[in-house]
């Protein structure tokens, strides 16, 4: 317990956490939209949450980042600390979370917007932190931003900003990192790029990864665990074989998927067949 007036702790390198949420229940206005649902995720490992729109995924996600208020829920970090009852600064010591459609600030650069990510850290007045220099140049050195740290937000595109967001949440140096939709305006190379980082981050460091992520290919190909959810409750948890079949995608997306293996890399591939497709199919058998 810190004293008033003592300087906070020197951050340590994160180590992974295991993070347990059981039993998530929450409602809107009185409706329930996440149904009893559970999920584990552990050190090491990408966890990535998988369904249609409206199934709850991100709802899910903050919810246990603690910015969602459950009607039921149990929270667990490494088996015996109770999450709900941790102080917003311990917790956030433990859990990170990149948000969606955060706004972009005006008149701060983005060395000043990583730098919030060190606030679990600082004492009064943003006193201490004696390893928060190092922990914001890891920061933007791993997401890329290092020559942008003298530039304006405001400035920046939606790519790069996102990048900058992703930066912050990396200098708060948790052992459990939660994304929402992390590859949003993200072009092809930097999506690419993010979802290796996501495998350093568990490979390397140890870190508990879990990230909303809507296409399938991303989800198979970066996940070690897929959770698939439908109308507010997880129905399939497990290896990304396990998860991501033919007859369940279909049936939990209301569309043909067809899932097979990419020759090369064998990694799964999934193929949403639409009414075009089906009419191309049709027409190459009549030929």
């Amino acid at each position: 317990m810190q004293v008033a007036g003592e300087e906070p702790p020197a951050p340590v390198r994160p180590r992974g956490h295991e993070l347990s949420a059981t039993r998530v229940t929450v409602a809107y206005e009185g409706v329930d939209v996440v149904h009893d649902a559970s999920m584990t995720l552990r050190p090491g490992e990408v966890t990535v949450l998988v369904g249609p729109n409206g199934s709850g995924k991100s709802t899910l996600l903050r919810t246990i980042a603690r910015l969602q208020r459950p009607r039921t829920a149990t929270l667990v970090i490494d088996a015996d600390t109770d999450g709900l009852a941790l102080n917003p600064r311990e917790f956030s010591r433990r859990v990170a979370l990149l948000s969606q459609g955060r706004p972009t600030p005006s008149g701060l650069t983005v060395r000043d917007v990583v730098e919030f990510g060190r606030y679990p850290y600082r004492g009064r007045w943003g006193k201490g932190d004696p390893g928060g220099r190092t922990a914001v140049d890891r920061a933007l050195a791993l997401t890329g931003v290092t020559e942008l740290a003298d530039r304006g937000v405001e400035h920046l595109s939606g790519g790069q900003l996102q990048r900058v967001w992703l930066a912050g949440c990396l200098a708060q140096e948790t052992g459990v990192l939660l994304l929402d939709e992390p590859t949003t305006y993200l072009d092809l190379r930097y999506q690419v790029e993010l979802l290796d980082l996501m495998r350093d981050l568990a490979d390397d460091h140890g870190i508990a990864v879990g990230a909303v992520l809507h296409d399938l290919d991303q989800a198979a190909a970066v996940g070690d665990r897929i959770v698939l959810l439908h109308a507010g409750r997880v129905v399939a948890d497990g290896l990304p074989e396990e998860v991501l079949t033919a007859e369940r995608l279909t049936e939990t997306y209301g569309i043909r998927i067809d899932v097979g293996r990419d020759p090369l890399t064998g990694r799964l591939r999934t193929r949403a067949i639409g009414r075009h497709h089906t009419r191309s199919e049709r027409l190459s058998t009549l030929s």
